[in-house]
């Protein structure tokens, strides 16, 4: 495989660090240029971190004195130097949207962890594992841009990785309703206790605009290619709550679903351990050797023990059982800075390398 120089557009954030942090050894990934917003800007990568690194793991060596850019400021010269950059900018969404597309129009293909383009109708909204097809609508999308190598794609939210997947290869049964509660860890949200004390021995019932998120971007990944723009799924009919909870990292999700043709509990356990998606096919650096799990345990997954199952790329699931209002509920867990963010985005990538899209 080729090897590819890469950037980080948002370096200092959570996310960014977290970016910076995957890239690190990686077998096809170098990091070229960390980039930030102008208070960064002019100073090492570690001056600008100072303080406020975020990961157990030490700052990588490699990106401790790299000079930070600017993420607006120097869209020409970030796209002169890498391959593709990777996206984690924290501005508001519009000037999020605007400063992506100019990376893509400088002919930057743009890996992005933000929501700015989820909803635009030829970015592709993409779980590696569920919807690698919607990788088509590259081509008109850069019709629309004007460009050769340029183009935009997005990952999805964090909260749907820990029922999305597990529902994936039970939709032959025409899955037509669910009820998903999510209890989302603190660095969702940026955060630690550190610097959120207040979530210590704390529950809070709200996420702005997580709700709408878990109901709705769903239909976009289980959607379909029609012309030149996604067109989202209409069933099956989602509605949540998402609850922020005091753990460090892990999304869990307590979901209730009902089928058009109810399978049996150990056809559902028995598709989501066969199951394996395009990453496992082609053996992505990136990707679980099996991407779901089952425990039979009644009191697994848990957030502490299995947040980090195959380096937190796996989908934790357990507790199938039959529910009296719907066909079945089980719960599942996902690594919400991995898979449902910056390890997501790079085994994204590392799909977008290897069927030639980068």
């Amino acid at each position: 495989m080729n090897q590819y120089k890469v950037g980080v557009v948002g370096a200092t954030g959570m996310v960014g660090q977290r970016f910076v942090s995957l890239i690190e050894n990686h077998p096809w990934f170098s990091l070229e240029v960390v980039a930030a917003s102008s208070r960064s800007a002019g100073k090492t990568y570690e001056e600008s971190v100072e303080g406020r690194w975020m990961l157990p793991t030490a700052i990588p060596e490699e990106a401790k004195n790299m000079v930070v850019l600017s993420a607006e400021d120097d869209v020409e010269s970030i796209a002169s130097q890498v391959d593709f950059i990777f996206s984690a900018v924290d501005m508001e969404k519009d000037a999020i949207a605007a400063l992506e597309e100019a990376y893509a129009k400088a002919e930057c293909p743009v890996v992005s962890n933000n929501s700015a383009h989820r909803w635009t109708a030829d970015v592709p909204m993409i779980i590696p594992e569920v919807n690698p097809e919607h990788c088509d609508i590259l081509e008109f999308q850069r019709k629309r841009l004007g460009t050769k190598r340029g183009f935009i794609t997005v990952k999805s939210n964090c909260s749907i990785q820990s029922y999305v997947p597990a529902l994936h290869p039970l939709m032959e049964f025409g899955v037509n309703r669910v009820l998903v509660c999510t209890y989302q860890a603190i660095s969702g949200a940026g955060k630690s206790f550190e610097t959120w004390p207040e979530m210590l021995d704390n529950v809070i019932p709200y996420i702005g605009g997580e709700e709408e998120k878990s109901e709705e971007e769903p239909m976009k990944i289980w959607g379909k290619i029609s012309g030149s723009e996604i067109i989202p799924a209409q069933s099956p009919s989602i509605t949540s709550q998402c609850i922020r909870v005091p753990a460090t990292d892990g999304h869990m999700a307590a979901t209730f679903v009902a089928f058009d043709n109810k399978p049996d509990m150990d056809t559902v356990i028995r598709l989501w351990r066969e199951f394996k998606g395009r990453p496992q096919e082609l053996d992505l650096p990136s990707a679980p050797k099996q991407f779901l799990h089952y425990f039979e345990e009644e009191n697994r997954p848990q957030t502490g023990l299995d947040r980090m199952l195959e380096n937190g790329m796996a989908i934790s699931l357990g507790r199938l059982r039959p529910d009296s209002q719907y066909d079945y509920r089980f719960i599942g867990l996902s690594h919400n800075t991995l898979r449902g963010a910056a390890g997501g985005a790079v085994l994204l990538a590392e799909l977008l390398c290897a069927d030639g899209y980068i």
